[in-house]
């Protein structure tokens, strides 16, 4: 009752707030036993699925601290592309394409094959992913499937994110960054204790980019950006062994243009508009009550997304087509863990739900050169046709609605026993999902016939064209999720062990809602060649399901693993070996021909295997050495796309390799200064474009570097990326038969100020 009453009270921040401050005197000042974990012997953070030291647990993980996060000027999740082996976030297009690949599996579209949490809440849509990281203690990368704990589109693996806590940190932070572009950030947060038992921080930011690059056609800068964010935690301590965490954000973005360049010129020249904007609000509770026999949480958040997506999707200064993907989104998470341990048995059990509903507009707009080279063309250029037509206006619309509510639903159980050096570990999972579709597809236009023999042109008819398609789709997907672990600590005193794991990924089927257009477009030639004289209709019986549907990917992932320190803990090994095997894996495709979308596919089966390497050498403190490397060997076994056997062939848009190196150096001065130096480098590739491997982005490498001058309350920091001015490639597409390419960002230089004016000391 006392979990109900709780529950009920701080549903939402204000009223947490307003109903929290008068009883905080009678409360007892306590802090609760927080679940930890540490990298390294350095760092803790409240966790709530993870209990020990992540550098011992049998999994492959790499785990970014603070001071590496500004050291590495992370702040999106694309900086971590490289940082983790195998972990791979190209920059490209706008913040929605938030594309993670991790050995070998990834998504561009839709559902994503790789989690994230935000202080251990989920987020549904990968939409939301890219956002600015403002006050972030420390992310966790982990590889390999974790369906079983994090649920459904995990089977690539899971980023943690952990944003610093005002219980942890009292006093106010001022962060201010400026670049060529030109660029700049600023952050500003506040964290204080109002009474012992209470905290609270405020945490704002706001981001400006006007590109490196240029639309040859207007001489203007693309990809140039702007936004900011809020965040409001409030911590509440209700009791000696009840606490209460709430967040609340609010997020908004705007980027005008995209770095698409014709790789036949190789330059960006397109004349219609493109912009993506960008709203997020979340709030999120979460309470956990601790005993001696076991920790019961509840994890509650409430996540609302509205973005437009426009753009010039033939991206050629001539009049072809444009697309517009209108979203508004709401989605509701509830997870309930608890956990216990007796001796040497150790248990972890949830319940998870959620339910999201997307409501999307989606327009295509044909233009009067796209008309003319999709639909008259055919006509008017057949000799053997004795007429030409004509549209009645410039432009055709092609309109399509959605509605997709999903809700699910998930049983999970983890089991562990610890028997001396070896530990013993299966998890299970039972995944329900249900999905459903409703869809509305018109069009309203009238064209006119002419005779070609005629002087002039004579009308013969004039037709008007009325299509209003509705219809439901929906299925249900069922998934049983297991995982088996063993490990063993070997006799060192820094802590190392061995391990093996076998376990199984879940990826969501969907829809192909971009598929619309090109079913709208052949239902309006089919009437339009059955209302002509002398033509005959093509007999088409389009299965709408058939054509949009794709199924659910499920992988196996077999691992081997080692962790391993010496020299008392200086230098730290981590070792994986892996191979993946993938049913049905998700690939997004270009249809053949002249045509107006993009869709997601099922490959038939393919592998991949590779190994991973991690080490972490300080020699002393003042020296920090860090490198990592991943290989992924990713093909198909079987594949063929209707035309075309692609078996043997690499899967595209998953590198091949990615290497991280870093060495920093620090020293003190005099008037108690520090110096700190950081050169990195960053590699990946071969990169293939496609499913013929006919294109490909060799491998690549970035330097960059960093001096900072640290007086405690004051950093003064100036950095560089891609010192040498590396060219190439993040992205490839076509569209229209026509190949384009995104170019990577050029050499980049800049500023940072920190204030750190820290209280809790």
């Amino acid at each position: 009752m006392l979990f109900m009453k709780i529950s009920r009270i701080v549903s939402f921040s204000p009223l947490f707030v307003a109903l929290s401050l008068p009883s905080m005197a009678a409360a007892e000042a306590s802090e609760s036993t927080a679940d930890t974990t540490r990298w390294l012997g350095e760092v803790t953070v409240t966790a709530i699925k993870q209990k020990t030291d992540l550098s011992l647990q049998p999994l492959a993980a790499t785990v970014i601290k603070k001071d590496q996060l500004d050291m590495w000027s992370v702040n999106s999740l694309r900086n971590i592309s490289e940082i983790a082996p195998n972990s791979y976030m190209p920059d490209y297009g706008s913040r929605m394409t938030s594309s993670i690949y991790v050995r070998g599996i990834g998504s561009r579209m839709d559902q994503p094959a790789v989690g994230m949490t935000v202080d251990n809440v989920p987020f549904l849509n990968k939409n939301g992913y890219d956002f600015t990281l403002v006050d972030i203690d420390r992310i966790e990368v982990l590889r390999g499937p974790q369906s079983t704990l994090y649920g459904r589109n995990t089977m690539g693996g899971q980023i943690n994110i952990y944003t610093l806590k005002p219980m942890d940190y009292q006093g106010s932070k001022v962060a201010a960054t400026i670049g060529n572009g030109p660029s700049a950030n600023l952050s500003v947060a506040h964290y204080q204790k109002l009474l012992p038992q209470l905290a609270m921080s405020f945490a704002g930011n706001m981001m400006f980019t006007d590109g490196f690059y240029k639309n040859h056609y207007n001489a203007k800068k693309v990809g140039a950006e702007k936004g900011g964010g809020l965040r409001w935690t409030t911590q509440w301590r209700i009791l000696p062994n009840l606490q209460a965490d709430n967040t609340a954000t609010f997020n908004y973005t705007q980027q005008s243009g995209y770095e698409y360049e014709y790789a036949g010129s190789g330059i960006v020249n397109y004349n219609d508009t493109c912009f993506y904007r960008r709203n997020t609000i979340s709030d999120a509770l979460t309470l956990k009550w601790t005993t001696s026999h076991f920790t019961l949480s509840s994890i509650t958040s409430f996540q609302h997304i509205t973005d437009n997506l426009t753009l010039d999707q033939d991206f050629l200064p001539l009049s072809y087509f444009t697309l517009t993907q209108a979203i508004h989104e709401s989605s509701f998470t509830q997870d309930i863990v608890a956990r216990g341990k007796e001796g040497r048995y150790s248990w972890l059990g949830g319940l998870f739900g959620f339910y999201k509903n997307t409501i999307m507009r989606a327009p295509v707009t044909l233009l009067d050169y796209g008309i003319e080279q999709l639909i008259t063309k055919n006509v008017n250029d057949n000799d053997r046709v004795p007429v030409r037509i004509e549209f009645d206006k410039p432009t055709l619309p092609l309109q399509s609605y959605f509605n997709m509510p999903t809700w699910g639903l998930a049983l999970y159980h983890q089991s562990t026993l610890d028997l001396g050096r070896f530990n013993f570990a299966l998890g299970l999972r039972l995944d329900y999902e249900k999905a459903r579709f409703d869809y509305i597809s018109m069009c309203n236009t009238a064209f006119s016939v002419y005779m070609k023999s005629g002087r002039p042109p004579m009308a013969i008819m004039n037709k008007e064209i009325a299509i209003d398609d509705r219809g439901r789709l929906g299925d249900d997907f069922l998934e049983f999720v297991p995982k088996f672990t063993l490990s063993y600590d070997l006799p060192m005193q820094s802590g190392s062990s061995l391990y093996v794991s076998v376990g199984k990924g879940y990826k969501s089927g969907g829809y192909n809602n971009q598929m619309f257009s090109e079913i709208l477009q052949q239902r309006m030639m089919d009437e339009m060649m059955s209302s002509m004289p002398g033509m005959q209709a093509p007999d088409s019986d389009i299965d709408v399901d058939k054509i949009i549907s794709y199924k659910p990917e499920k992988s196996w992932n077999y691992e081997a693993g080692a962790h391993i320190g010496c020299a008392d803990g200086r230098v730290m090994t981590d070792i994986a070996l892996f191979y993946i095997d993938l049913r049905d894996q998700q690939l997004t495709t270009f249809p053949e021909g002249t045509t107006t979308g993009r869709i997601t596919t099922n490959a038939g089966r393919t592998r991949s295997f590779g190994a991973e390497i991690q080490l972490r050498y300080s020699p002393s403190t003042r020296w920090n050495f860090n490198a990592s490397y991943g290989y992924t060997n990713a093909k198909f076994r079987k594949y063929i796309d209707g035309n075309d056997n692609y078996k043997g062939n690499h899967v595209p848009y998953a590198p091949e390799n990615t290497l991280f190196l870093s060495a920093a150096f620090n020293h003190k001065l005099r008037n108690n200064w520090k110096l700190s130096y950081d050169l990195n480098f960053r590699g990946v590739g071969r990169i293939y474009w496609d499913e013929a491997n006919d294109l490909s982005q060799p491998f690549y490498g970035l330097l960059g570097a960093s001096v900072n001058a640290d007086h405690g309350w004051i950093e003064l920091e100036a950095w560089m990326d891609n010192i040498t001015g590396t060219k190439f490639n993040t992205f490839y597409f076509e569209s229209m038969q026509n190949q384009f390419l995104q170019r990577g960002k050029p050499r980049r230089f800049g500023l940072t100020v920190r204030l750190n004016f820290n209280s809790s000391k």
